[in-house]
């Protein structure tokens, strides 16, 4: 039964690690405590599988005491390291996605007046990370080009996604998906009424 259990922890492991291989602030590495005893004795590593968190301000680690299934340690992962990532490596559907924005983007596909929903966009994401840059993006290409740019951007990320890129670009068009899913629902919902 030991043996099973350690493979399951192995294999649970090893898939993590590929989930999260494209993080560099998320890196997932695997130590043989017999081998490299010193390090193990450094860690208080007694027995098998120890699993410790390892932040920037932590450098002593944080045991892990979570469940031991792929699923558990992802979700562990994604929450102490910001992240929102899925098993195989994906991005999760609400990547990018910032809740008062999103709100924006529907008060935006439904107004009159998009400009000034653009502005009131750009006030309220003036300290934000760079993925509220593309909701003012959208909305700047959204008021040049007609609603209907949802559907054609959505459709040409899809398309080309399906190539073969790098991990880093399949996350960026990911979430940019993501973010035109905030003004395609919004446009769905005004189209219906």
């Amino acid at each position: 039964k030991q043996w099973y259990q350690r493979r399951v922890v192995i294999t649970a492991g090893e898939e993590v690690g590929k989930t999260f291989k494209s993080d560099k602030n998320c890196v997932v590495a695997k130590v043989d405590a017999d081998s490299e005893k010193e390090l193990g004795s450094r860690f208080g590593v007694s027995g098998f599988p120890t699993i410790k968190f390892f932040s920037k301000d932590n450098k002593e680690g944080e045991a892990y005491n979570g469940g031991r299934g792929e699923e558990d340690f992802t979700k562990y992962l994604n929450e102490k390291c910001g992240l929102k990532r899925v098993s195989g490596g994906g991005l999760a559907g609400d990547a990018g996605r910032i809740e008062a924005l999103d709100v924006l983007a529907a008060k935006f596909m439904g107004a009159e007046e998009k400009a000034a929903v653009m502005e009131e966009t750009v006030v309220a994401s003036a300290d934000m990370e760079k993925e509220a840059q593309y909701y003012h993006k959208v909305m700047k290409k959204v008021i040049e080009k007609g609603d209907d740019f949802i559907n054609t951007e959505t459709s040409r990320l899809s398309r080309m996604l399906e190539g073969s890129m790098s991990d880093e670009k399949k996350d960026q068009f990911t979430v940019r998906l993501n973010v035109l899913g905030a003004f395609a629902s919004s446009a769905d919902d005004h189209t219906e009424l």
